[in-house]
């Protein structure tokens, strides 16, 4: 009875927090969907996979759909034997999505500092301070589900590394192998490598602190069992990484052959570095509005930018429409939904923590946030980005460096929990109030000197306030929407400060004795949600909920895709030069595309797109099977024009051009005299598998598509003497295998993507298969490593429960 009284404040905390995520997307409730745009690209980049695994139980493992042809390991693929998977399937506890990413993340973050020893209410305070800050609704306002998915396990994680480290050896190591297991499942890379890197600086601080109290053994001994955690928690994971890895070396994210591109191993620096928080717009993390809030915002009827539209004659029904999409944001970044806002409360308590937490806990703290920081400035402070893109292993694999702050939204509710827990055991009250003092005065100082003085430092432009002018905005409007900038940072920063000095007066009372410091917790609570809840509203409300049919008719057909769809045969590629090309995959949806959308495209097909594609090269075109050009017409309705050169799926060639490396083999496809339906250009790398070869014209050889899957092709040949045939399908070594009347054969690539090989004299059965080893063995080792997994998790619970019950 008493184990049932401890845990029921647990139970009921959790039932608030599926409360709390379903309170605030109540639209799901009633049927309704989130509108997410990346989720519609993803219906788009995936259906081929889709429809392949529902119509033979098995998965594609390649899509035709997207960029002429890529691996679909980054797109859909399910791995079976990977346990972790499943359990991720199971514990949304019914919640709809995305609400249950919420819940989730408040559930993680009141388990990771149930594991540092807080009570429940300071638990709670920083869960909400995590799970509510506004980037999280913003990546899922976006579609960004399985970043959010992976940030839920970022604090699960660090609770189970600081219970083993407390000497929890068993139970935490279970811990951190189970959720480190289920992180690794979500699949983004980028979200584990910084929890990684706020791991590392754990560890460090750690050890320092061993070494000074004399108890390197139990430290040495904490971390090798946590390293042997995580090797097993990648066990299940083996399959999904292996592939990953496999594929990613051939990516935008590995290197490149281009002499022009050798200064990067990862991505190029300048795409990487795009999307730079700048040194400013730090401020977000405590006054929402200080760079402006979304480069689509809106604006109420009392701004400046409406009031002088009226007062210039524009009628109000045309100025409502105006302010509803103005482009607020003034910051560097090249457009945003929305600032990263930690809250005023979370703010004020995390430096306040930062006075009063002790000292092995300060410094990993506070070195985690400020490299937070400055690796979220990427280009803005570009002699520490630089370093880290260069010479930190992994580092340049991920671009969007502002996302970076992930790190800070996990920290700061830490800091400000831990700190308020210290604070409220002082026993000083002198001390209490002098660091209560010191820390109202420095943040709330900070929001005071912007109430008054921002218009000194800034004067509110952006750099895109260039096209303002060109949209025909006059410069008396673009001067009110300037002012309007000022005014919403003035006025949030009041609204920051309103925040802090409630939080600290709460505070102050506690100490003087007026208010017990439960109820104190209790209201910092409400304040924290209220503040989060108010501002996340402006990114993410109930006029985002659409009905299920409206949902789905976002990827609905245009009458250019329908009349595409009219043609018997379907194995054809299409260019749609009416959308985003490159970062929209709703012709996918319908169509094998040129185009599409997905950030880690095969690195050789977005070098053919920068030197090639995009300059509407049409002998690469052709030679791509480019059947069907989308464009726009004066309307700007999509129209079909039908390309009679496409070269089809197969052909024979006449002439071989070798070439001595990746740059003359790209030039050759801008040259004048390329004829890709005669010549093949074919790196010199081959020229083993040419040797003996003549090419010959032959009047009665025939080469004839015959049978399509996803990661299948059959083709028949005829010809009196043997010839080269080059294919219109991307050229990946790592897993198609070419067939000849059965016999594997080699094929090498032509044309620096397509796939080429000699086709002997005769009448022949040819047949391409995807048959990556590196899934099918992955998939072996992560049975192993799933059964692994739980007998060492439960091992390990049952192992801590004995050895707890004995003490």
């Amino acid at each position: 009875m008493d184990k049932l009284k401890k845990l029921l404040p647990h139970f009921v905390v959790l039932l608030a927090f599926a409360g709390i995520s379903l309170a605030y997307m109540s639209p799901l409730l009633q049927g309704k969907e989130l509108f997410q745009s990346d989720i519609v690209n993803f219906l788009g980049m995936s259906k081929e996979i889709v429809d392949f695994r529902e119509d033979t139980g098995e998965e594609a493992l390649w899509t035709n759909s997207m960029f002429g042809g890529m691996p679909a390991y980054q797109i859909s693929v399910l791995y079976p034997n990977n346990w972790s998977q499943k359990i991720l399937k199971i514990i949304n506890f019914g919640i709809p999505r995305p609400a249950n990413y919420i819940f989730l993340m408040l559930a993680g973050a009141y388990f990771m500092f149930l594991m540092m020893g807080v009570g429940w209410r300071y638990a709670l305070i920083g869960s909400v301070g995590f799970a509510f800050a506004s980037y999280s609704v913003i990546i899922l306002e976006a579609g960004h589900n399985s970043k959010a998915h992976a940030m839920v396990f970022m604090a699960p994680v660090i609770g189970s590394i600081l219970l083993t480290y407390r000497g929890r050896y068993l139970l935490g190591a279970a811990l951190l192998a189970f959720f480190l297991s289920l992180e690794i499942a979500t699949n983004h890379l980028q979200i584990t490598y910084y929890l990684l890197l706020i791991v590392l600086i754990l560890g460090a601080v750690k050890l320092v602190d061993a070494t000074k109290a004399g108890e390197l053994p139990n430290f040495l001994k904490a971390t090798f069992i946590m390293v042997i955690a995580a090797l097993i928690a990648v066990g299940p994971n083996i399959s999904a990484l292996w592939t990953t890895a496999d594929y990613g070396a051939e990516t935008m994210r590995g290197k490149s052959e281009l002499s022009s591109q050798q200064e990067s191993s990862g991505l190029d620096k300048e795409y990487a570095m795009r999307w730079s928080y700048g040194v400013g717009e730090t401020f977000t993390l405590l006054i929402p509005n200080f760079m402006g809030g979304s480069s689509q915002g809106s604006l109420d009827e009392k701004s400046n930018a409406y009031e002088t539209m009226v007062d210039k004659g524009i009628p109000k029904n045309q100025a409502k429409g105006i302010i509803a999409n103005l482009p607020l944001y003034w910051g560097t970044q090249p457009f945003t939904s929305g600032p990263v806002y930690l809250g005023a409360a979370i703010c004020f308590l995390a430096m306040l923590g930062f006075l009063v937490i002790k000292t092995s806990n300060r410094w990993w703290l506070l070195a985690a946030f400020i490299l937070s920081i400055m690796l979220s400035w990427g280009h803005n402070f570009a002699v520490f980005s630089d370093f880290f893109f260069y010479y930190v292993p992994g580092y340049n694999k991920f671009r969007a460096v502002s996302m970076t702050l992930v790190i800070a939204q996990l920290i700061l509710p830490i800091a400000a929990v831990l700190g308020l827990k210290d604070f409220l055991e002082m026993t000083d009250k002198k001390a209490m109030n002098q660091k209560l003092l010191i820390a109202t005065g420095v943040v709330g100082g900070i929001c005071l000197f912007f109430m008054g003085a921002a218009g000194a430092f800034f004067d509110f432009s952006s750099v895109n306030d260039a096209q303002l002018a060109q949209a025909g905005f006059p410069d008396w409007l673009v001067a009110a929407l300037l002012d309007d900038r000022e005014s919403l940072l003035q006025m949030d920063a009041m609204r920051s400060l309103f925040i802090i000095l409630l939080t600290a007066a709460l505070l102050e009372m506690s100490v003087l004795g007026k208010l017990q410091s439960k109820v104190a917790l209790l209201l910092i609570g409400a304040i924290t949600l209220f503040d989060l809840v108010q501002v996340d509203k402006r990114y993410l409300d109930n006029d985002d909920f659409v009905s299920a049919k409206k949902n789905k008719s976002a990827i609905s057909p245009t009458a250019a895709d329908q009349q595409i769809l009219q043609d018997p045969d379907p194995n054809f590629r299409v260019v749609n030069l009416a959308a985003n090309t490159f970062n929209d995959s709703k012709t996918s949806y319908y169509h094998k595309s040129i185009g599409g959308y997905h950030g880690a495209k095969l690195k050789r097909y977005q070098e053919l797109i920068d030197s090639c594609i995009s300059k509407t090269n049409l002998a690469v075109l052709n030679m791509l099977n480019t059947k069907y050009f989308i464009t726009p017409n004066q309307e700007g309705q999509p129209t079909v024009r039908r390309n009679p050169l496409a070269l089809g799926n197969a052909w024979f060639v006449d002439e071989i051009k070798m070439v001595e490396n990746a740059d003359q083999e790209l030039a050759s496809l801008s040259e004048d005299n390329f004829n890709p339906a005669k010549l093949a250009v074919i790196d010199k790398r081959f020229t083993d598998e040419l040797n003996g070869f003549q090419p010959s014209f032959d009047s009665i050889a025939g080469i004839y598509f015959l049978e399509y899957k996803p990661n299948y092709l059959k083709y028949e040949t005829e010809a009196a003497t043997e010839q080269l045939a080059v294919f219109s399908e991307i050229y990946f070594a790592n897993g198609w295998n070419a067939y000849v009347d059965g016999e594997l054969q080699p094929h090498w690539r032509a044309n620096y993507v397509l796939r080429s090989m000699r086709i002997p004299a005769g009448n022949h059965e040819v047949e391409f298969k995807f048959e990556p080893q590196v899934y099918y063995t992955g998939e072996k080792m992560s049975l192993a490593g799933s059964i692994l997994l739980v007998l060492f998790v439960i091992g390990g619970v049952v192992a801590d429960a004995r050895s707890t019950k004995a003490a």
